[in-house]
């Protein structure tokens, strides 16, 4: 297996490659202006550990993968089209009014609790840009008014007039059928083909979302369209830049659903968060294979921190309606929270609780945090780390960046310490405890929100800055045991290289399974199954489109349920992805309350109101080969204690004085090792913290497990204390 897969963040762009046996890791930053240049050097340092060119190694690789940030930027920075917007007529203000809470999506727990106070974001689609086309189909798909098109032709034209770069169509009911949404293309293209305006992208919102709910369904639509551009052109960018270096395959794209798939076949909606949603997976991955049972994962960069949740060994959590920046949207995607908390998170006082605040503003690549001397001047959790000695300011990145504690020293000092009356590692130490009961909260919030102990997982801490704070933010939840996987600092990207190729299809429906006022169960089969066999065939037919082989072509069959009119739905995999009589259905049934129950409480379960299906889901996939890490377990028994290359003075949050630590490079240390607290373990990509009461154990295939007061897997153990949310002042 040869294979190369990139991440690109908003500092560092990570590259993993696959070459036979070995398996090399290499970073570089992210260059903004040009992301194919950041991508080639990163590629290039990997390459040079095998003393092979990158055409060499381009023209030999089975797969590029690649896990982008593109959309997330442009939707930040509002950089897109001109967008036109055709909607049925009488549903010109559903976007404008947004369900009427549209300005409160997006915002975090402490805007949202002063909803007046909130702004709504810039619409991506202005009112003047929309228009109405006569029209209307039924609920059910009948035609009720034919589509008037001499009247369509009119709105068109007014809307190239006034500017319209993309198009977006979305008319009531067309999940349930499409036709005037095609012909409304048709009549675009008719009026406006290639040669007068070029390739205007025309996005039709069943394609785009398969569910009913017209402002969601409209709104993916949109981020989709005003999306295209900088999509389309900055990976075609890239697949030309690798074409000119001698690859000859279709680049892979990773999709926010867990999968992949050709640029050919990947809507730009698809890409968002694409780069977390590959950590996710890796950590699925990794947890199946090493049987690590419920996993908390964890991705500290240098712009944000991904919290990601993987339960029983492999169950992933889906978003089914994600809010992306600050519009709700109607795409399967994997769940994600993310927080601005980074090492290159800028760091302000905060004058009305006399008190530090962190993020979610990140100083990125360009400048970078002030110790960088890259022009920087505000101060960052990374110019903290360093004053606190957890740093190596000559072995940073490899020895690439040479950090100055002087900058940092300075940024602090002039930004925070006289404010705050205290020196700068006070303010340092200030620093460290905010950012580690941020992402603690974060993390409890994620987990008691879904009725988890956090008590009960093994948390996985990866990314550039993961095994630097991981310490501190399990200090804050109780948690005891910390995995950090192999290649921690690109671990994903190396889920990016991990994934299968994979299609969501999905469509809504009123189905009841059990109807409360008859008293009947489903037993219109046929119904069902043609949906099921469409929404394969359309899977199917995305995968054979990139050159799959067709047995080699799996499908998994799901359905939203929910109880009569509740609002809340339930996700359930259909056995067999068919019901043929009545003991499936009564199986389907069976489960569906089993879930719910186990969510929501034993006796929680409502039949009495009716059972529904709302949404009939079909994942079609390709499994591929996969970069295997079976036994992670540390093996202690007569190793040597290892031998401390020097030590260094660190500061920690509640010791008043510094400690001696130890300090390692984890080349020097053999597996099931164990290295004492205090203790900083140097990497070429990530620094290792061993903070007071924990201990760090070296592991197979480059895994490391920190540990506090328990055994390798923390077997048998029971906690006393309870995790609570922290506040700190």
């Amino acid at each position: 297996m040869k294979r190369v897969a990139v991440d690109i963040g908003g500092t560092f762009t990570d590259c993993f490659l696959v070459w036979n046996d070995q398996y090399i890791q290499s970073k570089a930053l992210t260059t903004h202006h040009n992301l194919s240049l950041g991508f080639r050097e990163a590629l290039a340092s990997a390459c040079a550990t095998l003393n092979i060119e990158v055409e060499d190694a381009l023209s030999q690789v089975d797969s590029v993968r690649y896990a982008t940030t593109l959309g997330t930027n442009a939707l930040i920075e509002h950089k897109g089209p001109r967008v036109g917007l055709l909607v049925s007529a009488g549903y010109e203000s559903i976007v404008p009014i947004s369900r009427g809470r549209g300005y409160g999506e997006g915002l975090d727990s402490r805007a949202q609790q002063d909803l007046p106070a909130a702004n709504r974001p810039d619409a991506l689609v202005p009112i003047p840009m929309i228009a109405a086309v006569r029209e209307r189909l039924d609920a059910v798909g009948n035609v009720l008014m034919p589509l008037d098109e001499d009247d369509l032709r009119e709105k068109i034209r007014g809307l190239v007039g006034r500017g319209a770069q993309a198009f977006v169509v979305s008319l009531v009911n067309s999940v349930t059928n499409p036709v005037h949404e095609r012909r409304v293309e048709e009549i675009l293209l008719e009026e406006y083909p290639e040669h007068m305006l070029g390739a205007m992208p025309v996005v039709l919102s069943h394609k785009v979302a398969g569910r009913k709910g017209e402002y969601v369904r409209t709104s993916s639509a949109i981020i989709d369209a005003f999306l295209h551009d900088v999509m389309y052109h900055g990976l075609s960018s890239l697949e030309l830049n690798l074409r000119e270096s001698h690859y000859s395959k279709p680049m892979l794209v990773i999709h926010n659903s867990g999968g992949m798939a050709q640029l050919n076949s990947t809507d730009s909606l698809q890409t968002i968060h694409s780069g977390p949603v590959a950590g996710v997976s890796a950590s699925e991955h990794l947890a199946e294979q090493a049987e690590l049972g419920n996993v908390i994962c964890t991705d500290m960069g240098g712009t944000s921190f991904d919290i990601g949740l993987v339960v029983g060994g492999g169950v992933k959590h889906y978003d089914f309606n994600p809010v992306i920046e600050r519009w709700l949207v109607s795409v399967p995607m994997i769940h994600l929270v993310t927080l601005g908390a980074g090492g290159g998170s800028i760091v302000r006082y905060d004058r009305m609780h006399k008190t530090v605040q962190v993020g979610p503003t990140s100083a990125g690549s360009d400048p970078g945090p002030a110790c960088y001397d890259r022009g920087g001047l505000e101060p960052t959790v990374t110019d903290s780390d360093l004053l606190l000695g957890y740093l190596a300011a000559d072995k940073y990145a490899g020895g690439h960046i040479k950090l100055k504690t002087a900058r940092a020293k300075m940024a602090i000092e002039e930004k925070l310490c006289d404010d705050l009356g205290v020196s700068v590692i006070e303010a340092a130490k200030m620093i460290k405890r905010r950012v580690d009961a941020n992402m603690a909260n974060g993390i409890f919030e994620e987990l008691r929100s879904r009725g988890y102990d956090p008590r009960t997982f093994t948390m996985m801490a990866y990314g550039g800055n993961g095994p630097l704070h991981a310490c501190g933010i399990a200090n804050v939840l109780g948690i005891k045991r910390i995995l950090v996987p192999p290649f921690c600092s690109v671990f994903s990207a190396v889920g990016a290289g991990n994934m299968h190729q994979l299609h969501i299809h999905e469509r809504s429906l009123f189905m009841y399974v059990y109807d409360s006022n008859s008293r009947k169960l489903f037993s219109d089969y046929e119904k069902f199954n043609t949906i099921a066999a469409e929404l394969e065939a359309a899977g199917t037919e995305d995968l054979l489109r990139q050159g799959m082989r067709k047995e080699d072509i799996k499908h998994r069959l799901e359905v939203d349920m929910r109880y009569g009119n509740q609002l809340v739905q339930t996700t359930v995999v259909v056995p067999g992805s068919r019901l043929n009589n009545m003991d499936e259905v009564m199986a389907l049934i069976r489960q569906f309350s089993l879930d719910y129950g186990h969510r929501f409480g034993k006796g929680s379960e409502a039949p009495e109101a009716g059972i529904r299906i709302n949404t009939v889901r079909s994942a079609s996939y390709v499994e591929i080969e996969t970069v295997k890490f079976d036994d992670l377990r540390p093996k202690t028994k007569g190793k040597s204690k290892p031998k401390p290359t020097g030590s260094v003075k660190c500061h920690f949050v509640g010791i008043a004085e510094p400690l001696e630590t130890a300090v390692y490079e984890i080349a020097d240390l053999e597996v099931g090792q164990t290295i004492a607290a205090p203790a900083v373990v140097i990497s070429p990509t990530t620094t290792y913290l061993v903070e007071p009461e924990w201990r760090l154990e070296i592991g197979e295939n480059g895994a490391a497990w920190f540990l506090r007061g328990v055994d390798v897997l923390g077997a048998g153990v029971k906690e006393k204390t309870v995790a609570k949310k922290v506040s700190v002042a």
